[in-house]
């Protein structure tokens, strides 16, 4: 093949054996598509397109095109097919690269597969940590949290005006607060943290906007920096990072049961059913008049609500210290003439128009009769459990791997993969 210069200053492809050409170079590009062993018969499927397009006049380079376009429209490039039973070498190479790169095996990969040795523990250990150590693994990192802890949704709400103008129209802090979690998760990752480090940590990844808006020293610029907390702080761990605090409320107000069904369903895996049809939803008070705990005293009374709230309310209720974007607080925020000004300008310019509201009331109750003041003594409680906390990032691995959930026939090999986490943690 000749490259020659074409009009505009552009570089044409010209084959002198086209038809020889297009097929070696099909065969290639449909080997590395389909990420597995190929047939002459798979290799060969598209070289009519490219013929076809060669014959109407068209150039090398448009008939090659026209023929890789097709490879890339097929069922085999476009989806992973896998037999049932054990993954076989290659199907084992792509699972295990589009789960931690999003993209297909690379050369490593594939060798090992030809050679059959993927499935050999040390090398696929060492494959596992060489994928994760590589900066493709940032694919994983922010597909996954996406998903598992509905990062995706951050940018879903933003901040009320009248409500939250010191967080309106912030970006450098909703942005600060998206990267925090995930270099948080990169970290757990890298340095193969126990997955205790779901709920409480001694460190977190802060700038100087976001160690200012949690209250901590800061660190010095913009760029975030792992960074040890204090000893008594109420940060660590992901249930108290800002992001996760903003994409469980609404931009408005917070409500203990959003964030506790979100608390049992991403961090214990215990999801519960929906609530009985016809009842209304719990809404926040923005006047001050009642805080939300009183309105969900009151929801309790139902016989059919209780049975969900008991185990919702108590997380919910500890995560009620934190605002709409992660804020500490022991007052809510008002509108009205109830409660006592607040003075200060927001980010537009204006002078604060919410009042100090009602007191926050974290403590609750487990359903176990264990009882907590505060979010950093429930993270305590929730920690007694802590292989339940490891079995949930468990399932959500799995679910985001395979695209199915843990069921009945795979408990047992979950079981086992607790076991030796355990094992390696201890």
């Amino acid at each position: 093949m000749l490259f020659r210069s074409g009009p505009g200053g552009s570089v044409e492809v010209v084959s002198k054996t086209p038809q020889k050409d297009a097929e070696r170079l099909l065969r290639a590009f449909v080997h590395k598509a389909y990420r597995r062993p190929t047939t002459f018969t798979e290799e060969v499927r598209f070289l009519p397109v490219v013929k076809k397009v060669l014959a109407s006049g068209g150039s090398f380079a448009d008939a090659m095109q026209a023929g890789y376009s097709a490879v890339l429209c097929s069922p085999e490039f476009l989806c992973l097919a896998e037999t049932p039973g054990p993954l076989d070498e290659h199907a084992l190479a792509a699972r295990l690269s589009y789960f931690l790169w999003n993209s297909p095996p690379d050369a490593e990969l594939r060798r090992l597969a030809d050679e059959g040795n993927l499935h050999k523990i040390n090398v696929l250990q060492g494959q596992v940590s060489r994928l994760i150590d590589d900066p493709r693994s940032r694919r994983f990192v922010d597909a996954f949290l996406d998903y598992w802890l509905d990062l995706r949704k951050i940018s879903a709400t933003s901040p009320d005006e009248n409500l939250y103008p010191d967080y309106y129209l912030d970006d450098l802090l909703a942005d600060s607060a998206l990267e925090e979690t995930r270099l948080y998760f990169a970290e757990m990752l890298r340095a193969d943290l126990p997955a205790r480090s779901v709920v409480a940590s001694d460190f977190t990844f802060l700038n100087d906007r976001l160690a200012e808006h949690y209250g901590l020293p800061k660190p010095g610029g913009w760029a975030l920096r792992k960074t040890t907390l204090p000893a008594d702080s109420v940060r660590g761990g992901l249930l108290t990072q800002a992001s996760i605090l903003k994409v469980t409320a609404n931009g408005t107000t917070t409500s203990p049961v959003l964030r506790g069904v979100w608390v049992m369903e991403r961090i214990i895996g215990k999801p519960l059913p929906p609530p009985p049809p016809g009842l209304p939803a719990v809404e926040p008070d923005l006047r001050g008049a009642t805080t939300i705990r009183e309105q969900l005293d009151k929801h309790r009374s139902v016989a059919s609500c209780a049975t969900c709230h008991v185990k919702i309310d108590p997380p919910g209720f500890a995560l009620e210290s934190f605002d709409v974007l992660g804020g500490f607080r022991e007052k809510y925020r008002a509108l009205g003439d109830q409660g006592e000004p607040v003075a200060g300008f927001g980010k537009n310019g204006q002078p604060f128009k919410f009042r100090a509201g009602p007191s926050i009331d974290p403590s609750a109750t487990l359903p176990d009769g264990r009882a907590f003041g505060e979010v950093r003594e429930m993270k305590r409680l929730l920690l007694a459990d802590e292989r339940q906390i490891a079995r949930a990032l468990v399932g959500q691995l799995v679910a985001y791997s395979t695209g199915t959930p843990v069921r009945f026939g795979d408990r047992e090999a979950a079981e086992r993969i607790l076991d030796e986490i355990g094992r390696a943690h201890v």
